[in-house]
């Protein structure tokens, strides 16, 4: 007896914990158990034909809402080819309805329901291996001896200590970011949320924990993704990890967390300050800041508190923090969201998610539904297409700013030029949905772009913009504004061409010492110019000290991890990329401010 546990992951480097629980769990059972796991951008022929292949009796499908349309068409073609085959359903978006479920789809044998890690062991011991029935097996939906659906109810919660530690073998893993998790269940309500269902927070020994940790760290992993819903809603349990990550560290492996800034402690900010560049990253969901969506969707969270709290980690310079927005949630409005677009903005977060409200099975807030006036999309991931206070016009503008933030805030290749042109306004929001509407316009949004090409649209829709405001008159202008030719785009920034196109080129040499230098950054010929001085040496010496004397040797010698540019309106002078050496955060290039006499 064979049976095959497929998970169908969203991209390559993801990885299914499930699948692996499941396997460890019931590895002592004289059961055959495989694992296959391919991804939602595979050729479902492929897949297909290597499940075939395999020749399994059973074949256990890990159900989420990013794969439910893909591995249903997947498992009705199985069924075609080997009728013979049982297949059962479990995870999430096959937990809730399950009866629903079979109801839809006659080639499901049956559905495990909830937590499947003692469920799946009693099928294969008692059910294929003994040969029983199914009647009595807590936690599944199954089709009866007369096609009626039969549901057994929800078996009890794991603790979380008999869960066994799936890694002891990496060899699966390589390239691919590991999902650990120390904890399940939530304590808040939060509606949109399944998790907020099993309320009973249930943590895993430290006295197993510490040393799965540093099995990780042994091994040198890339990285580590903690999948705990609120990792430190527990303190101890929280700080007791972070401690250790910080006295075991091991120069290389990062830990990602999911928390609530709010509940970070002083001792937790003593402990992150000490913390190697990169050691930890953070993700805060701080979903709205509007006051009334907050209350109604059952959720805890003092907003000024979670901008201090990320304020204070952002000055420690050594901490990624990706904060999480959801639009489309009750009582928020287009001109609210982009109030709380505006407040987590300029929080000044590593990255900013900007995600769509989904509106899962299960939920608070699917029996809300109606009440809300939600319109959501029928098929998987249920996402909200509007509400009684989002259109669904206004809902795709919001589409639109979340590609342009993906593209220019969250890609981290435009900081330098963003924070130019940004530069002290409020209004952040304005600026992602005013070059959408730029995209729009030039057919340009939802394509392929390359790295280059995003440059030259951002450039042209500043310089565009220009022209389609009132600019800065000359003779009402100060003196120095006349100089520099100063005029005003539509977000309001005060902005020189110049300088525009120096922050430009400084931000694409920042992360890529590219070989193909843009038409509008013009020739190199001032760099080339000023290269017969700094080949002087008796300049070297009088001008430079001595490691930036090294350098610019090293660049004269035609060194490929090195880049000089010179900028007379940013820096007065030359900037020398070091690519050897790397920011861990934002994997900038060090750089060499070099300023001319």
């Amino acid at each position: 007896m064979k049976v095959l546990l497929v998970a169908v992951n969203a991209k390559y480097i993801h990885s299914n914990l499930a699948v692996y629980d499941l396997k460890a769990y019931t590895e002592k059972i004289p059961v055959e158990v495989e694992l296959a796991e391919y991804t939602i951008n595979q050729q479902q022929e492929e897949i297909l034909r290597d499940i075939y292949e395999q020749k399994a009796d059973v074949v256990a499908f890990s159900c989420y809402i990013w794969n439910i349309t893909y591995v249903k068409a997947l498992a009705e073609e199985l069924h075609k080819i080997a009728p013979q085959v049982q297949i059962w359903f479990g995870g999430p978006e096959a937990s809730y309805d399950a009866k629903q479920l079979l109801r839809e789809l006659p080639y499901v044998e049956l559905v495990i329901v909830g937590e499947g890690e003692e469920t799946f062991a009693q099928l294969l011991q008692k059910y294929l291996l003994e040969g029983n029935g199914v009647e009595n097996i807590v936690g599944i939906c199954y089709r009866g001896k007369n096609e009626e659906i039969c549901d057994n109810g929800i078996r009890e919660y794991l603790p979380m200590d008999k869960i066994p530690f799936v890694y002891k073998n990496l060899d699966r893993f390589a390239h691919k970011i590991l999902y650990y998790e120390t904890s399940r269940g939530c304590p808040f309500r939060c509606s949109y949320c399944l998790s907020s269902i099993d309320k009973r927070v249930r943590l895993r020994s430290l006295s197993l924990v510490l040393p799965e940790l540093q099995f990780f760290l042994d091994h040198k992993v890339d990285q580590v993704k903690f999948v705990d819903r609120t990792f430190n809603c527990d303190h101890e349990h929280a700080y007791a990890i972070w401690k250790y990550l910080l006295e075991h560290d091991n120069g290389s492996t990062n830990f990602h967390f999911e928390v609530a800034a709010d509940l970070l402690r002083e001792e937790d900010f003593a402990l992150f300050a000490q913390m190697r560049k990169g050691l930890i990253q953070l993700e805060i969901g701080i979903q709205s800041t509007y006051p009334d969506t907050i209350t109604e969707i059952r959720r805890v969270m003092d907003v000024s508190k979670v901008a201090e709290c990320v304020a204070r980690v952002k000055k420690m310079h050594n901490i990624h923090q990706h904060l999480d927005l959801i639009a489309g949630l009750p009582f928020e409005t287009f001109a609210q969201f982009r109030q709380s677009f505006n407040d987590v903005y300029a929080m000044r977060p590593d990255q900013l998610q900007l995600g769509f409200l989904k509106v899962l099975k299960g939920s608070y807030m699917e029996e809300k539904k109606e009440d809300y006036g939600i319109i959501s999309t029928s098929v998987p991931p249920y996402e909200v297409l509007a509400t009684k206070w989002l259109s669904y016009e206004e809902r795709s503008l919001l589409k639109d700013v979340e590609e342009m933030v993906e593209v220019y805030y969250n890609s981290g290749q435009f900081m330098h030029t963003l924070e130019y042109l940004l530069a002290g306004k409020e209004d952040a929001f304005s600026f992602y949905l005013q070059l959408s509407g730029y995209y729009r316009q030039n057919d340009w949004m939802g394509m392929k772009h390359t790295r280059l090409f995003r440059y030259d649209a951002l450039r042209a829709f500043v310089l565009d913009s220009l022209g389609q405001n009132t600019t800065v008159q000359t003779e009402k202008a100060s003196q120095s504004e006349q100089e520099m030719f100063v005029q005003k785009d539509i977000t309001g920034a005060i902005v020189e061409e110049e300088l525009l196109t120096e922050y430009l080129l400084h931000d694409l040499y920042l992360t890529e010492n590219s070989k193909k230098r843009p038409d509008w950054a013009g020739d190199d010929t001032d760099t080339k110019l000023r290269l017969k001085q700094i080949r002087d040496p008796r300049w070297r010496a009088q001008h430079l000290e001595q490691e930036q004397i090294e350098l610019i040797e090293k660049v004269l010698a035609n060194r490929t991890d090195l880049h000089l540019e010179y900028y007379p309106k940013m820096c007065g002078g030359y900037a020398l990329y070091d690519y050897s050496q790397r920011d861990p955060l934002t994997n900038e290039a060090k750089v060499y401010e070099i300023v001319m006499s």
